[in-house]
């Protein structure tokens, strides 16, 4: 399994650190992608260094695009919009955590179809294409070859689902032993 995971600036760390750690445990190969190779300053102030450039990487089997301020200018870039297509046709699930499902919809994949996102960007994500059915009420949405997850836990939760759907439920289960994700919030 070749997973993409988007990085740019202003993403939200854990909205790729989340599904980063489970589908690494699961297994899966993972590579971050940014427009280059030099290092990207995150939304909270951590940097990373992209393993490639997401216009140079060919077929992948999943692409993860994270949320985060840096979302809003992705909507308008058509090179990134076209690459996530291309990914998209030639038949890669495609997921989104958090406000990263605006950029879904920027591209036109969430046209017709229902989606989440984070709870302050319901509105947004109505606007940002044609006839979404945004569910504010679920953790995230599988739509088939589209996943979308409300924010960074729900998008732990969705690449779980995806190891379950991938894999099997009892690798999923596995997998949340393994990273010991056990969610019990104490307020």
């Amino acid at each position: 399994m070749e997973v993409g995971i988007l990085v740019f600036h202003d993403a939200e760390e854990l909205d790729f650190a989340g599904p980063w750690e489970v589908l690494g445990t699961w297994g899966a190969r993972l590579r971050l992608l940014g427009d280059s190779t030099h290092p990207v300053r995150c939304r909270k102030g951590l940097t990373v260094v992209p393993d490639a450039a997401m216009l140079d990487t060919g077929g992948l089997d999943l692409v993860v695009v994270p949320g985060g301020e840096g979302t809003r200018p992705l909507m308008g870039r058509s090179d990134v919009l076209g690459w996530i297509n291309g990914q998209a046709q030639r038949g890669a699930l495609i997921a989104s955590v958090c406000t990263g499902a605006l950029v879904l919809a920027a591209a036109g994949l969430l046209d017709g179809r229902r989606a989440t996102t984070h709870w302050s960007a319901y509105d947004e994500l109505r606007a940002a294409g044609r006839d979404i059915e945004v569910d504010q009420e679920a953790r995230f949405v599988d739509e088939g070859p589209v996943i979308t997850a409300a924010g960074v836990s729900a998008g732990i939760d969705m690449a779980l689902h995806l190891v379950a759907r991938l894999d099997s439920p009892d690798r999923a289960r596995e997998v949340k032993r393994e990273i010991q994700y056990e969610p019990e919030p104490p307020v």
